[in-house]
């Protein structure tokens, strides 16, 4: 059995990130070093004080240490894992790109009075149940040991579990119709003879390789030589071609012998011209 340790190093980038950063201002509130009213939304303080960060912290919010906050970081670290090892496998900026497209649309949603809600953060975990009840329709889940249902149903399941134990309904739903919105522009829309509306920009391939973690089969950005964790995406010649991560091979840094003289770095073990 893996220790914590093992099993939070074991934790894809982006999700052990988000879930962190929610357990940590959970953590803050507990140590009441902030009031949640100046880390909520609130357009009016935001357009005429400028106070932008409400419009980046109502999403790390998920409410004070409770079963509700235990649940919902128990849902990113199941259902959020799950579609980064998954779907999301080899896809980072691709994953970062749907939650940064879910936060825009939550907060665009909000500007209407009744879809209004102060924090955001367990709308973002909604709309990860859903995109992942779309991906895994036909996974068996199993809720409390009571009822066995198919992964499609999981968001309406939860859904009704919020009624029952009297949670706001609202972020819930917010979160599906952002994560409807996302699923059917990359997924059902193309998959209907549609184009591809919704492509990954490459600012957010570049953060990502500035962040150095995770990977992106063929990213259209360098990897940041001096991130702690190599970026791994499309390799690049020194003349300026490309190749296909096939033709890119990795070899321990011991091997590495300087450029040759075609620009393009030999990898493997040096030979003596005599064969020795």
């Amino acid at each position: 059995m893996a220790t914590p340790a093992e099993y939070y190093r074991s934790l894809p980038p982006v999700s052990k990130t988000y879930g962190v950063a929610c357990f940590m201002t959970a953590a803050a509130l507990y140590l009441q070093l902030y009031n949640p009213s100046n880390i909520e939304l609130d357009y009016g303080l935001v357009i005429k004080r400028f106070q932008v960060w409400r419009l980046i912290t109502s999403f790390f919010f998920l409410g004070p240490f409770s079963f509700p906050f235990a649940f919902r970081l128990i849902i990113i670290a199941r259902y959020g894992v799950g579609l980064e090892r998954g779907p999301f496998d080899k896809r980072t900026a691709d994953y970062v790109w749907m939650l940064v497209f879910g936060a825009i649309s939550l907060l665009v949603m909000a500007v209407v009075p009744y879809l209004f809600s102060p924090f955001m953060g367990p709308s973002v975990v909604f709309m990860i149940v859903y995109v992942w009840s779309r991906e895994f329709p036909n996974a068996r889940i199993n809720i409390y040991g009571l009822v066995s249902l198919k992964g499609f149903y999981l968001p309406w399941a939860f859904l009704g579990l919020d009624l029952i134990f009297g949670d706001p309904l609202k972020p819930d739903i917010l979160g599906m119709v952002a994560g409807h919105l996302y699923y059917f522009l990359t997924v059902l829309h193309p998959l209907a003879g549609g184009k591809l509306m919704l492509k990954t920009p490459l600012w957010v391939h570049k953060l990502v390789s500035f962040w150095g973690e995770g990977t992106q089969i063929n990213s259209p950005v360098e990897r940041n030589p001096h991130a702690g964790v190599a970026f791994r995406g499309r390799s690049f010649r020194l003349n300026g071609r490309t190749t296909t991560p096939l033709q890119t091979t990795q070899e321990p840094f011991n091997n590495q012998q300087p450029a040759a003289a075609d620009g393009v770095a030999f990898r493997g073990r040096s030979q003596r011209l005599d064969g020795r």
